[in-house]
């Protein structure tokens, strides 16, 4: 029984759901990609080329090229597309979001007489035992 609320434990963290949404939306954009090179992208470059087809680009008379540099154009798109949605877009909008961190409340002041750090609202300094000018009330 303990292994297997464990198991629900792990399986339903927050993270662990993040994960299979962000593979699941990845795997999509992937396919698009893929979709894209395969029938826009290669076939235009093929085109302007004078082979027939991007499928047929060979090196020598077995070596077929063409769906080789299909792939790894696919990859190149997906990592630049990956790059530029992970460090350009979230780093621009954590710089959007952080706040400038108000400045800390003065809790403290320094003794006239002796220099020691004593409370705000002190009116004897507890190292030298002075009794301290009177300060504005604090509104």
């Amino acid at each position: 029984m303990s292994l297997l609320k464990d198991f629900k434990n792990f399986a339903f963290k927050g993270n662990l759901i993040d994960l299979a949404v962000a593979f699941v939306i990845g795997s999509a954009f992937s396919a698009i990609v893929t979709a894209m090179v395969n029938d826009l992208i290669m076939p235009a470059i093929s085109f302007v080329t004078p082979s027939q087809s991007y499928t047929k680009w060979t090196i020598g008379k077995k070596i077929l090229i063409g769906h080789f540099l299909a792939a790894v154009l696919n990859f190149f798109i997906v990592a630049l597309s990956m790059f530029i949605i992970v460090v350009v877009l979230i780093g621009q909008l954590k710089k959007w979001t952080s706040k400038p961190l108000p400045p800390a409340a003065v809790t403290t002041k320094d003794c006239p007489f002796c220099c020691s750090t004593i409370p705000l609202q002190a009116v004897r300094c507890g190292q030298c035992t002075s009794e301290l000018p009177s300060a504005a009330p604090a509104a």
